[in-house]
C-alpha cells in the first residue's frame, strides 16, 4: 500500500483525540484510546528523556502542560512518567506504550520535535523503537536535519516534512528539504494555497494539513490538499 493510501484514508486526530484539554488531554493515553476507538488517525509528537528513552510530548517544557519548568530533555524516563498532564491524571507517557495501546488498529503519524538531542542520536533511537511495530505509521519533522538523519539511518516508512510560509524564501527551504526523499507533506492550512504544495500534489505526492479547528479550515484543506490533522470538534 502506498502511503498515501492510508496517510489520506482518515482524519488525523491532533495529538489524539482530546477533548480541547477539558477531560482528556493532549498526547496522552486516553486521548489516544478516544481516537482508537473512533476509527482515526493519531498524530503525536515525540522528543528523547535525559536517559535516550522515546517520550510523547510536545512542548520544549513542561509549563503549559504540568506547571513545571523542566523540559523532557532533562529528565529520566522513570521519573516523566509519574508527571501528571493537567488536570486529567494521566501521565506523560513513553511511545512504547502508545506502540502498545494502537496495535495496528489505527495509522500514526509521529513527529519529531526539534530540540537539545542530536539528530543522529534521535533518529537511531526512534527507528530502534519503531523496529518491530506492524501498523502503518509516518515519521515527520520541522527539520529537515532530522528528516536526513532518518533517511541516512535507514528509515523504511513514509517520512513528511512538516511545514508553512508563503514566500519564496520558505518554498526554496522546502523544496530542498524534499530532496532528501521525502513522501509526503503536512502544512499549515492558512498557507494555502501556494505553487509549492499545488506542484507536489500534481506530482502525486500526498498533503495534510495542520491544524484544523473550524470549517473554514476544513474547507480550505479539502480543496488544496488531501486530508487533515484536527482538533476541537467531531468529524461526523
Amino acid at each position: 500500500m502506498r502511503c498515501h493510501d492510508w496517510l489520506t484514508a482518515r482524519p488525523i486526530a491532533h495529538r489524539g483525540y482530546h477533548d480541547m484539554n477539558e477531560a482528556i488531554w493532549e498526547n496522552t493515553l486516553p486521548a489516544f484510546a478516544r481516537a482508537i476507538d473512533n476509527d482515526l488517525a493519531i498524530e503525536c509528537d515525540i522528543r528523547l528523556s535525559a536517559d535516550g528513552k522515546v517520550i510523547v510530548f510536545h512542548d520544549d517544557d513542561l509549563v503549559r502542560l504540568c506547571g513545571r519548568s523542566d523540559t523532557i530533555e532533562s529528565l529520566g524516563a522513570a521519573e516523566i512518567e509519574t508527571i501528571n498532564v493537567g488536570t486529567s491524571g494521566a501521565t506523560i507517557p513513553r511511545l512504547e506504550a502508545l506502540l502498545e495501546a494502537t496495535d495496528g488498529r489505527v495509522p500514526l503519524v509521529i513527529e519529531l520535535k526539534s530540540g537539545p538531542t542530536d539528530p543522529d542520536r534521535f533518529a537511531a533511537t526512534v527507528l530502534a523503537a519503531m523496529k518491530n511495530y506492524a501498523g502503518s505509521h509516518a515519521l515527520m519533522s520541522f527539520d529537515a536535519g532530522i528528516l536526513a538523519a532518518l533517511k541516512a539511518a535507514g528509515a523504511t516508512c513514509p517520512l513528511g516534512l512538516t511545514a508553512n510560509g508563503h514566500t519564496p524564501e520558505k518554498f526554496e527551504a522546502h523544496r530542498r528539504a524534499m530532496t532528501i526523499g521525502l513522501d509526503f507533506v503536512s502544512y499549515y492550512y492558512d498557507d494555502l494555497p501556494n505553487d509549492f504544495v499545488a506542484g507536489l500534489r500534481d506530482n502525486g505526492v500526498p498533503v495534510i494539513t495542520w491544524t484544523v479547528r473550524n470549517a473554514r479550515a476544513r474547507q480550505i484543506t479539502f480543496q488544496y490538499a488531501d486530508q487533515m490533522t484536527f482538533e476541537g470538534f467531531d468529524t461526523a
